[in-house]
């Protein structure tokens, strides 16, 4: 039977192809993935947000606008408002949440939640995991994240990520830079990456978006932006990028560097890169990394800045064509999907 369901993301980020963020761009899958599928798909969003099923918006920041707590409150109740919209409007079977403050616009009880968990457990409230909301349910991308969450959580089987493998392709020639793309914060460390990339004497190109939140603003123009002057390899902040520049800036590098120094519950951008036959070097500490990256085929897991510059020394070494084969086997949106799909169904029979 076809499903209705209302997928909820965070209430100051939009989806869509090009959201820089892992929670909206698995979103994005999902409703891509529903809609394709004969399922009906409604998305609870920002203003701005492009999506295959039908768009509940609520208000967008105005760009450049300071993400305070005030504008977070702000945010929180224009959601509640839409997800109690959408509710009343359309014939929900399940709502599944996305956003890290879930619990800020959770349903009032009645219709079955799903909550997945994108981000390490200690970024969200200690309630979530002691919710007492009837046919509500939670579940982890990763066994890292997993052995991460307090004991008494009770938590639905772990969906790892996937990626659209049809978006990305390796290319036959690599050009001579490293990349390192994503959300420009201090916990993604990619100030790590500008000190390897000196120590390595390889260029590179950081790509991404620093959101409104002070503490990212700061780090981006006193910390990161400081770092890529001087003598050595050239080193850029491009900025974000669209999908079809990030398809691009994947296939074309010689490597893509994961510098978080953060539990990452597990990481979109290193996935799209193997699917584009593009090694990955990371931070042996920074979560999951590991259940994605084995070490010595499809990358190489290091501590530290200097391990980083030797590894890309060595990076040449590794077959762009296994790269892509272990996407291929172990990283497709499809299969991530059909296992929301069967979630769906096994919370519904028996919610």
């Amino acid at each position: 039977m076809p499903l209705t369901v209302l997928l909820v993301g965070y209430p100051l980020a939009p989806v869509g192809p090009d959201a820089v963020g892992g929670a909206e761009q698995v979103l994005s899958m999902l409703d891509e993935a529903l809609s394709r599928g004969g399922h009906r798909s409604i998305v609870v969003a920002p203003e701005g947000s492009a999506c295959a099923g039908t768009l509940v918006a609520t208000p967008a920041p105005p760009p450049g606008a300071v993400l305070d707590e005030a504008a977070r409150e702000r945010a929180f109740g224009h959601h509640r408002s839409a997800v109690a919209r959408a509710l009343d409007r359309y014939p929900i079977d399940l709502v599944h949440l996305h956003g890290v403050d879930f619990d800020r616009y959770l349903p009032e009880p009645g219709v079955p939640v799903l909550a997945t968990l994108h981000l390490p457990p200690s970024f969200y409230s200690p309630a979530v995991f002691r919710l007492e909301r009837p046919r509500t349910f939670l579940h982890c991308v990763s066994a890292t994240q997993r052995r991460a969450c307090p004991p008494e959580a009770r938590l639905l089987p772990d969906i790892p990520n996937g990626v659209r493998l049809e978006r990305y392709r390796p290319r036959r020639y690599k050009r001579g830079f490293a990349l390192a793309l994503g959300r420009i914060c201090p916990e993604k460390g990619y100030h790590v990456a500008v000190e390897a990339s000196v120590r390595a004497g390889v260029p590179l190109l950081i790509a991404g978006q620093a959101f409104g939140y002070e503490a990212h603003t700061r780090y981006l123009q006193e910390v990161l932006l400081p770092m890529l002057r001087g003598p050595g390899p050239v080193r850029r902040f491009i900025g974000p990028v669209g999908l079809a520049r990030k398809r691009r800036l994947l296939g074309a590098a010689r490597c893509l560097l994961v510098p978080s120094l953060v539990q990452e519950t597990s990481s979109l951008v290193a996935l799209e890169a193997l699917a584009s036959g593009t090694p990955v070097i990371a931070l042996r500490g920074a979560g999951a990394l590991p259940e994605i990256v084995e070490h010595g085929r499809t990358g190489f897991l290091v501590d530290g800045a200097a391990e980083m510059a030797g590894a890309m020394a060595r990076v040449d070494s590794l077959d762009p064509a296994a790269c892509r084969r272990a996407a291929e086997e172990r990283f497709s949106a499809a299969t991530t999907a059909a296992a929301y799909l069967e979630t769906y169904r096994r919370i519904l029979r028996e919610g």
